[in-house]
């Protein structure tokens, strides 16, 4: 629960099941996150989410009018953005993160615990939440979209200007450890990450785990600004 004078994560719930929405905002609750607000589509949610300015948006993939993969880039420049979806499919987990999702679960993969945790993180920029279906399918599409590029650092990896210890770091974010692992893999405080990571996401121009990751497997594109 949260301490005095803690303030709670601000979620927005976003989908077309209202079965699957009353679900997630009892979960979410009994969490200790405030859900302010559900949305029924992507373009609802948008204007959901600039109204109410949530800390974070659980995202469906799937939904008809604007779906998440649409209305996914917009959000991830308003609020951390969490893709829950039962899609498995490789190029939608993959779009979904070079567009701007923080992360992406699976239904059915996770607890409430699990999801919970994952809120928190994701908003504390501790970790970018991949279902193990969705993380190999994330690899394999950003490696796709790459061009097969080589996983050993080339010319664009070396322009990025990362210090010897940002390229472990970044290798290690790659892998899909949150900054708890790369902590103890590395020796170092977990605050010692964390300013590791805020360095490289700054050298990189990008504000997602999954957009730095699609630049260091050199991803063609610009970055999207970043959130303030």
């Amino acid at each position: 629960m949260s301490g005095a004078g803690t303030r709670r994560v601000r979620a927005l719930v976003v989908d077309d099941n209202p079965v699957v929405r009353a679900g997630l905002v009892a979960l979410l609750e009994a969490g200790d996150v405030h859900v302010v607000g559900e949305a029924v589509d992507g373009a609802h949610a948008i204007e959901q989410a600039k109204r109410l300015q949530p800390d974070i948006v659980l995202l469906d993939v799937h939904m008809p009018g604007v779906d998440g993969t649409a209305a996914v880039g917009p959000l991830s420049a308003l609020a951390k953005v969490l893709m829950l979806s039962y899609d498995t499919d490789v190029d939608v987990i993959g779009a979904a993160i070079r567009d701007g999702a923080s992360g992406y679960l699976v239904h059915g993969s996770f607890t409430a615990e699990e999801l919970v945790a994952a809120v928190h993180d994701t908003v504390a920029g501790r970790a970018s939440p991949l279902s193990p279906a969705a993380s190999k399918a994330v690899v394999e599409a950003l490696r796709r979209a790459a061009g097969g590029a080589s996983a050993e650092p080339g010319p664009d990896r070396r322009a990025l200007g990362l210090s010897p210890r940002e390229v472990e770091v970044m290798e290690l974010i790659a892998r899909g450890h949150a900054n708890r692992e790369i902590a103890h893999a590395l020796m170092v405080s977990e605050n010692t990450v964390k300013n590791h990571v805020n360095r490289i996401f700054a050298k990189m121009g990008v504000r997602t785990r999954g957009a730095a990751i699609a630049r260091w497997l050199g991803i063609a594109g610009s970055p999207p600004p970043a959130r303030r």
